[in-house]
């Protein structure tokens, strides 16, 4: 299943039904008088989170939405039947924008969340509504009001508790793979990931949480550069990052510079993102050149007052540590219930 994130749409809710104009006509009865029924409101438009949903690509095949019209009235009194409701299910985490304002017009982050996104058209009224003493047969009716219409933007930001970060090829995705069910391409050249992926991470005594996975950053991200540029706003949500190093590429790659570098693109990209809570990862702890080159870069982090974690996605080392403080940081210290 293809991995949709955007999509623009074109949304109407249902007009309204016309009113009827009419007038009663039986055998022995001689001016009945009006009797042309209302018409029916037009359909809502209303955004439900589905469960079931992780990507926008139903709105893509149908980029066209409209609700049902309200039926027209009819005479002897006959109203016309309301127009069938336009429910469209999304994933939670969808952001709903005008897409000639970028007004944000819905956030569903909630797993229940329900919005009505436009309201139908309001019915018109028969003939039979204006009867008055001094009118006593309107050959008038009202037309039904037209429903809302608008483009809207639908951006999905992935609901995640943690995202990993890091160049290409640092073992975001050996990572995810290893703690959870999520099974993502891995292979040795650079954007195996080209798409994100959330695993589940059990931790002890069933408690989990959901660990996010984009595709490597590199410098110029938030400009366009390299194909992460796309899924920073995945990171949005999370509680905290995992900034996911490499050492093993030195001394021909400087993993301070690289981190600085991406810590760079999150400010451009949102200050907001670059405040969050970050911990670094030393991933390939398992390669004797990374266990050298440790010593060598950990006095930098420790200056800041940053948690620095080494691991082995590949043989599970310092994994249990890594996870101990991931939990601390979302539930705090632990208890009887861990």
């Amino acid at each position: 299943m293809s991995f949709i994130d955007e999509v623009k749409i074109f949304v109407k809710s249902g007009d309204g039904g016309a009113g009827c104009v009419s007038f009663r006509r039986e055998k022995f009865i001689p001016l009945g008088g009006p009797d042309g029924g209302d018409g029916g409101r037009g359909g809502d438009v209303i955004c439900k989170v589905s469960p079931q949903l992780a990507t926008l690509l139903d709105m893509r095949q149908h980029p066209h939405q409209k609700a049902k019209r309200g039926g027209h009235g009819r005479g002897a009194d006959k109203h016309g039947a309301a127009g069938d409701d336009l429910i469209m299910l999304l994933p939670i985490g969808t952001v709903i924008k005008d897409a000639e304002t970028d007004e944000i017009l819905a956030d569903l982050t909630e797993p229940d969340s329900e919005i009505v996104l436009m309201k139908g058209g309001r019915g018109g009224q028969g003939n039979a509504r204006f009867k008055t003493s001094t009118h006593k047969a309107p050959k008038f009716a009202q037309p039904g009001e037209p429903g809302e219409e608008k483009w809207i933007r639908l951006e999905l930001k992935l609901m995640a508790d943690v995202g990993l970060l890091g160049m290409p090829s640092v073992g975001k995705s050996s990572l995810i793979t290893k703690i959870s069910s999520a099974r993502p391409k891995i292979a040795d050249y650079p954007f195996t990931t080209l798409k994100p992926n959330l695993g589940v991470v059990q931790y002890k005594n069933y408690r989990t949480f959901v660990m996010a996975d984009i595709p490597g950053l590199i410098e110029g991200a938030s400009e366009g550069a390299g194909l992460g540029h796309r899924f920073l706003k995945h990171l949005e949500r999370t509680g905290q990052l995992l900034h996911l190093l490499d050492l093993s590429w030195m001394p021909d790659r400087d993993p301070i510079a690289e981190y600085e570098a991406l810590n760079r693109e999150l400010a451009l990209f949102d200050p907001e993102l670059a405040e969050k809570r970050q911990t670094v990862v030393i991933n390939k702890i398992d390669l004797p050149n990374v266990r050298e080159n440790l010593a060598e870069v950990l006095p930098y982090f420790q200056e800041k007052g940053i948690k620095v974690f080494p691991i082995s996605a590949a043989t599970g080392e310092g994994i249990s540590e890594l996870l101990d403080d991931i939990a601390f940081n979302l539930w705090g210290k632990p208890d009887e219930t861990w």
